[in-house]
């Protein structure tokens, strides 16, 4: 039996950060549970995939636009040069060591995805059960080796058993994406509220069929794009308006756009609505949805850029009694059984509306690992808002 493997990976001695871009298919290593070199192989799978979900994180690496620090730093303390990307994952299990067995309950063959933020265990966060926030987390994928290979090795603690008679494989791959919009729209109560989602990018697309689900009154998308904002209508939006000031002025690339603010506030009675979920992480798009909340509203930050950002009027948070609320990841596992149970459900039915509208049944959206070619795929993840790579 071979020792190496195929693998999708970005590699720092051969592709330079600052000009290159995309994965490299290459060989590497077979990742191996041996328990008698390493006592913590004992907790530890080894798992084939199934499919894989290419997410807007590994976007960023594509595009050497995020995670460059993460990456440098986790390669210097492995003493390495590459690391296998991929964080989204259906896959089977092959191996495991004694420990996943007993205390997990795995088995070989078992079906699972898996949680990519391996928590310490033993910080205060941790401690405390806010294991989503752990102070000393791995990143699968970033700052350890993921999923984008023939074969990857995870703790048995991050993975969740996944019954593919009642999620499809294609849907169920991408489970980890679609918590994160679980964990935004159930960070305070949606039914009955009117509710902005600024940005419907991925996240936002499955924020928006969430919302319904979580009882929503009413919806508004806020997209630029009109394949996105056709998308989020079908997933469940009221109505999708599309910015002016899609990145702020040329002087003032943070400045919110008055007009939407309005058109916002004449959907809504004139008051604004109950809660505005902020899924793009662009500067002009927090000020929008703090502008589009009405007093004593709710604003859900969830999109990430890094540096600084501008808050306008700030006195407005104050005065006006508005919340804001960070969003991170999933809660570990609190919102993966909300993430099961909506997906398995079939009232509302937010799996088929995954696999219709944001998956297209496949078409274009669905690549073979052993046929992958970056300049194909490249075009893939720049045309559709979710890919899917098959094993």
């Amino acid at each position: 039996m071979s020792d190496a493997m195929q693998a999708l990976t970005y590699d720092r001695e051969t592709d330079p950060w600052e000009n290159s871009t995309g994965l490299r298919k290459t060989e590497v290593e077979k990742p191996r549970i041996d328990e008698t070199s390493d006592y913590h192989d004992r907790s530890q799978v080894l798992i084939k995939p199934i499919m894989t979900g290419f997410c807007g994180s590994d976007r960023g690496i594509w595009f050497r636009s995020a995670f460059k620090d993460m990456i440098f730093k986790s390669l210097e303390r492995d003493k390495k040069s590459s690391r296998v990307i991929g964080h989204e994952l259906l896959g089977r299990v092959v191996e495991l060591g004694t420990d996943a067995k007993r205390q997990y309950g795995l088995e070989v063959g078992d079906v699972v995805t898996t949680e990519s933020h391996i928590p310490c265990g033993v910080c205060y966060q941790c401690r405390i059960g806010d294991t989503h926030v752990c102070a000393d987390d791995k990143i699968i994928g970033i700052s350890e080796d993921g999923c984008f290979a023939e074969l990857v090795k995870l703790p048995a603690k991050n993975l969740w058993r996944t019954d593919i008679t009642k999620i499809r494989p294609e849907v169920a791959a991408i489970q980890e994406p679609f918590g994160n919009a679980v964990h935004a729209c159930t960070k305070v109560n949606l039914r009955g509220k009117r509710v902005a989602i600024v940005g419907c990018g991925t996240i936002g697309l499955f924020a928006v069929a969430v919302a319904r689900a979580m009882g929503a009154n009413y919806i508004i998308g806020v997209e630029p794009m009109e394949s996105h904002a056709e998308m989020a209508r079908r997933l469940g939006a009221d109505v999708v308006l599309r910015p002016q000031l899609q990145n702020g002025s040329k002087d003032k690339p943070h400045k919110s756009d008055p007009e939407l603010t309005e058109r916002i506030r004449k959907l809504t009675d004139g008051v604004g609505v109950d809660v505005a979920l902020e899924m793009s992480g662009v500067n002009s798009s927090v000020n929008n949805a703090i502008h589009a909340v009405r007093r004593g509203g709710d604003v859900i930050l969830f999109g990430l850029k890094s540096g600084d950002a501008v808050i306008e009027n700030f006195d407005r948070l104050i005065v006006d009694g508005i919340s804001l609320h960070s969003v991170i990841g999933r809660r570990i596992f609190e919102t993966w059984h909300i993430t099961r149970h909506l997906l398995e459900s079939r009232d509302p039915n937010i799996h088929d509306l995954i696999w219709e509208v944001i998956l297209k049944r496949g078409e274009g959206t669905m690549f073979d690992f052993r046929e992958y070619d970056a300049g194909d795929f490249q075009k893939a993840i720049t045309t559709y808002p979710k890919v899917v790579i098959r094993y």
